[in-house]
């Protein structure tokens, strides 16, 4: 039986990919433990709704300083050794939250979690874009991104479970803890994954750390365009992944197992964005497939946050947030990484989505803050429209490179055309 894209890939492939998306599966499931705890956090140490954000904003921060260096390790030591080394590092981090007893505590523990989550997420989007053949590559990396609301899945279901077995004071503990389970995946990885054949390919002395290459004046363009992509990206998504769950549970006043409930329509919708972002992007191209997503997503976020409606269309709405949320994110590192040669690839793909994340990661805290003068939905609302108006004008400015051929892009020829942001390189669909 015919798997659509899935049996067109070779065993290689089919192996690089369910490492990538069990690494961003159980990264994600790490993540986002956070943003399911807060209210609770809320009450059980006392934290402020702008403690709250600053917590949700210093992870991403973190993510950034992660994603460039875990790139640039990357383009130094291989795609895999680095993988393993941040799955490690997530799953640590995530499961010492759980002796935090206070802001002060949380604040450096959550920079480190967003670290090693950076830094996965980017060298993941890396290997999958070199292994898979370019016809396909829209579709089977962007489908990895659905990862993350597998893993927002998992950690929704535990919790009520938890919650049932174990007073609340002690339950969000044992939350954080189950984050230790993503370590298991490094066997995986090390055992049946083989590094990238482009990477391989590279001369010992391209194999190395250069910070200053991507920006050139070669490279400075494409760089700058990219990073101000998704910081706007990020910024939006940021702003409901971190204060959705607060926002019914206080605003909406949605108990906990309303609560999960509307949160996992929201989650089927990110799991099938990706696969709708990367059959359109093959399609018709990454920056025309950003921008219709993103006029989507401010118009379904105006409703949600701004429009007096039935909770019915607002559980349909959520299906629809969800899906140009997780369709817009899961874009960004295939984009980011047809447009860079292999020796930098990581470092630019890392560099762009990386301070995208950080950028963006203000914009939870700038609702923290200005829901203290305003309500909480309008604040939101504001701020996440701004974002993708943002992301939507650096999307007209994107260079086209939709399928390009990685290997090609190596030459010094090819990579004067990629620059010159005019060219469009398909190998089929």
């Amino acid at each position: 039986m015919r798997l659509g894209w899935y049996s067109d890939l070779t065993p290689k492939e089919r192996r690089t990919y369910w490492a990538c998306f069990g690494g961003f599966t159980l990264d994600s499931m790490d993540s986002t433990i956070y943003a399911l705890m807060m209210p609770v956090l809320l009450t059980v140490l006392s934290l402020s709704k702008s403690d709250a954000g600053m917590l949700g904003s210093v992870s991403l921060i973190g993510s950034a300083v992660g994603g460039w260096g875990a790139g640039m390790l990357a383009d130094r030591y291989g795609r895999i050794k680095v993988m393993q080394g941040t799955v490690l590092w997530v799953a640590t981090f995530t499961f010492m939250a759980a002796f935090c007893s206070s802001f002060w505590a949380f604040l450096p523990v959550r920079f480190l979690q967003g670290i090693g989550y950076g830094g996965e997420a980017v060298v993941g989007a890396v290997l999958i874009s070199e292994a898979i053949k370019p016809a396909l590559r829209g579709r089977v990396a962007a489908s990895v991104q659905s990862g993350y609301a597998v893993g927002y899945a998992i950690s929704l279901a535990a919790m009520p479970v938890v919650f049932y077995f174990l007073p609340e004071d002690v339950a969000w503990r044992a939350f954080f803890a189950i984050g230790l389970l993503p370590a298991l995946l490094v066997w995986f990885i090390r055992r049946l994954v083989p590094e990238s054949d482009a990477f391989n390919k590279l001369s010992s002395q391209s194999k190395k750390i250069d910070i200053r290459s991507i920006f050139t004046a070669e490279h400075r363009r494409v760089t700058l365009i990219s990073t101000v992509l998704a910081s706007g990206i990020f910024g939006g998504a940021y702003i409901m992944i971190t204060w959705l769950p607060t926002y019914m549970r206080l605003s909406l006043g949605l108990p906990i197992a309303s609560t999960s409930g509307y949160l996992a329509v929201n989650i089927v919708g990110s799991l099938l964005g990706p696969f709708i972002y990367g059959l359109i992007s093959d399609k018709i191209g990454r920056g025309k497939t950003f921008m219709l997503f993103l006029v989507s997503q401010a118009i379904v976020v105006s409703i949600y946050m701004f429009a007096h409606i039935d909770m019915t269309i607002l559980l349909g709405l959520g299906l629809l947030l969800g899906a140009f949320q997780g369709g817009l994110a899961s874009g960004l590192p295939l984009a980011f990484s047809e447009l860079y040669p292999t020796r930098i690839r990581a470092n630019g793909a890392g560099f762009c989505t990386s301070f995208g994340r950080g950028f963006g990661s203000i914009m939870p805290a700038a609702v923290g803050f200005a829901s203290g003068h305003m309500d909480l939905g309008i604040a939101m609302g504001s701020f996440a429209i701004g974002s993708y108006a943002i992301g939507f004008i650096a999307a007209l400015c994107l260079p086209d490179a939709t399928g390009v051929d990685l290997e090609a892009i190596d030459s010094n020829a090819a990579r004067d055309t990629a620059a010159d942001t005019n060219f469009v390189v398909r190998t089929g669909h």
